[in-house]
């Protein structure tokens, strides 16, 4: 019993030996990446229908010896074969570069590379494939392929990657007709209308920068009403009989706005990053609108409090309210109602500094629209930026004007109310207050 256990033992050692000690198995051809150059007016997008160019890149393996490749694309696929290229890349970083003359040619939807002669092994090659159509419906366009050793064996690919294809819309297809107009071609004959309004450029921005639209709404919309409270609270902070309460105050509000809101929004977005403190963009950029407003909020309520005459606390207080009532039921309402048009231009200078959120790369209005610029070399894409803004703006200021001349009605109408006559009873503050 004692011999058969240790012949097995024995066995077993000897197979663990020998594969510890056995070559390991080569491994196959592998793809570096496979990519298509975007082929849009604008931004990095690959759209079906358009030519593009695929680059694929492949590593054989250190003891195989190449002599050819062939790549398969998906059903409705176009492509050349006169302009393929064949490079092999080596040295150090894959700087040195060799051009091949390889034989190529199209057999249904795979393309098949003849290098003509044998590689060296573990070579690194890069094919570049122009012409390249993909079908109109886009979606992940998969891939397929093989190699050929110097022996003439043909293996398999094990694994390609996908390439996303955007579909054609009914969008782009408007944008291909509209490039064909010829009011459009002698429209864009003059440098000046080129550059500023070029109508392709106008039309194909839109949708680009609504989207940094909605963003720079959204941070305005959740600033504006944090910073009206903090405001709110600065201002009575100001006012405080307490000299320290004035004191932190006056220190917060000078430096808000005695600095510029594009320091601040640079020492918020690299200055705590450095310090260890990792907030997310968007909610930073929020915090940072916020408390610039803030600021500016504080002496817009201070002034609207201090325009209330004093004889209304006064009365508030003989009627037996305390502090908070007098605050809460006659101080805050009428001060919102006298700095309602200031507010309301306050809302329309933030929602205008949050481009400066561009500068961080915060994806707004002006950050959609530069990426579009930097593509086309057209101002266009800030004169769509403009108009974003306009359509908020351009309300909103027509707002103020009709609050401020209802306002201003109404003192005016107060100022000629003609005067009571001896048998009348002229109300009092106190009247006043105790009917709220």
């Amino acid at each position: 019993m004692l011999q058969k256990l240790a012949c097995v033992m024995a066995v077993a050692l000897a197979l663990v030996c020998a594969g510890a000690y056995a070559p390991t198995t080569a491994q196959a051809l592998e793809t570096a990446k496979i990519t298509a150059r975007p082929n849009t007016g604008s931004g990095s997008d690959v759209v079906g229908g358009t030519e593009t160019r695929i680059t694929w890149e492949v590593q054989a393996d250190a003891d195989e010896e190449l002599s050819g490749l062939s790549l398969t694309f998906v059903d409705g696929t176009t492509f050349g074969t006169d302009d393929t290229r064949l490079t092999m890349l080596s040295g150090e970083d894959l700087m040195d570069r060799t051009p091949m003359k390889p034989t190529c040619k199209a057999d249904g939807q795979t393309l098949k590379i003849d290098f003509g002669e044998t590689a060296p092994a573990g070579g690194f090659f890069r094919v570049e494939v122009y012409g390249v159509t993909f079908p109109v419906e886009g979606g992940d366009e998969a891939f397929s392929g093989t190699y050929t050793l110097a022996d003439g064996s043909t293996k398999k690919i094990s694994k390609i990657p996908s390439v996303e294809i955007k579909g054609v819309t009914a969008f782009d297809n408007f944008l291909a007709d509209l490039k064909e107009q010829p009011w459009v071609e002698a429209w864009n004959s003059n440098m000046f209308l080129r550059l500023f309004l070029n109508p392709v450029i106008l039309v194909q921005s839109l949708p680009i920068v609504f989207k940094g639209f909605l963003m720079s709404l959204s941070i305005v919309l959740v600033a504006f009403p944090l910073a009206i409270p903090f405001g709110f609270a600065l201002s009575l902070m100001r006012i405080s009989k307490s000299r320290i309460l004035r004191c932190l105050a006056g220190i917060y509000v000078n430096i808000i706005r005695g600095t510029p809101a594009f320091l601040q929004i640079y020492i918020a977005f690299f200055g705590l990053p450095l310090a260890g403190v990792k907030v997310d963009d968007y909610v930073l950029g929020v915090i940072v609108m916020a408390m610039n407003s803030s600021a500016y909020l504080c002496e817009i309520f201070r002034a609207g409090i201090q325009s209330i005459p004093k004889g209304q606390n006064e009365a508030a207080r003989s009627l037996g309210m305390n502090a908070f009532q007098t605050l809460l039921y006659v101080m805050i309402p009428q001060t919102f109602r006298n700095v309602l048009p200031t507010l309301t231009s306050e809302f329309i200078l933030l929602y205008k500094d949050t481009s400066l959120l561009a500068a961080v790369g915060v994806v707004e209005i002006v950050m959609n629209a530069r990426t579009i610029v930097a593509t086309t070399g057209s101002i266009t894409p800030y004169v769509v930026a403009a108009l974003f803004y306009l359509v908020i703006t351009l309300p909103l200021a027509r707002l103020v004007s009709g609050l401020e001349a209802r306002l201003l009605g109404t003192a005016e109408t107060k100022k000629k109310r003609p005067a009571k006559s001896a048998g009348q009873v002229v109300a009092t503050p106190a009247d006043h207050i105790a009917g709220l």
